[in-house]
């Protein structure tokens, strides 16, 4: 498992969104890299993981990506597999990457399980860093008090030697949630100074969770397909 670049930014934040709870990251790092136009610079390659490819609107997603947005100095890794049982090994790539970068910051996404879930869907944020706590509380987001944190989120919360910021967003189911990502959005907005325009943002979030539905979908089937296949051999 490795990140091959072949454009190497100085000093930038990385945002990282892996699909987890809600698929929040994932929907978040797809919002980020649309409105701040970022280029891919790179890719994750792996011998790990199912060989998955999807295909939107006639156009190949890339199941790992690198991104960066240059006039925010933003590396956004974007990823819609599901990496169970390689947090580790991904979560030292990215901390490697990181390390050659000179990174001011990992920032990661994750959706967060609440079995009472606020209508407004709150945000908290957990930081290795006691300045950056001191800004977070400024702008209102609660840090997170009690919960379990598994994937590469919770890997970097472990490895992290260099200033880690993650946002959490409540949510209380496992299919996609445009509304947790939306908030997610404009929690780093203030955070970042990203200037998003807040007018398109549920409603290309909710295009989004559409459009990763769909590609959850497929992935099934085809997973279902291969397993069939499989079973047929040896039967």
């Amino acid at each position: 498992m490795q990140i091959l670049l072949n454009q190497k930014p100085t000093n930038p934040i990385v945002v990282s969104g892996f699909p987890g709870f809600g698929l929040i990251g994932t929907i978040t790092t797809e919002f980020l890299i649309e409105h701040l136009q970022a280029e891919k610079i790179g890719s994750f390659f792996y011998d790990e993981l199912p060989a998955t490819v999807a295909i939107h609107k006639g156009k190949l997603v890339d199941p790992m990506g690198v991104f960066y947005a240059k006039e925010a100095n933003l590396v956004i890794l974007h990823t819609i597999l599901n990496s169970v049982g390689q947090e580790w090994k991904l979560t030292n790539s990215i901390l490697e990457m990181a390390k050659t970068m000179d990174v001011k910051e990992i920032v990661s996404i994750e959706g967060v399980s609440s079995p009472q879930v606020t209508e407004s869907q709150k945000v908290y944020y957990f930081t290795n860093d006691p300045v950056k706590e001191e800004a977070l509380a400024k702008q209102g987001i609660e840090p997170l008090r009690e919960s379990i944190i598994v994937g590469v989120s919770g890997a970097l919360m472990l490895r992290s030697k260099c200033p880690l910021t993650c946002f959490f967003g409540e949510t209380k189911s496992e299919l996609p949630d445009s509304k947790a990502a939306s908030n997610i959005i404009k929690a780093l907005d203030a955070y970042l100074g990203l200037k998003v325009d807040y007018a398109p943002l549920l409603k290309q979030a909710e295009e989004f969770e559409s459009k990763f539905k769909n590609i959850l979908k497929q992935s099934s089937l085809a997973t279902k397909d291969r397993d069939r296949k499989q079973m047929s051999y040896l039967g």
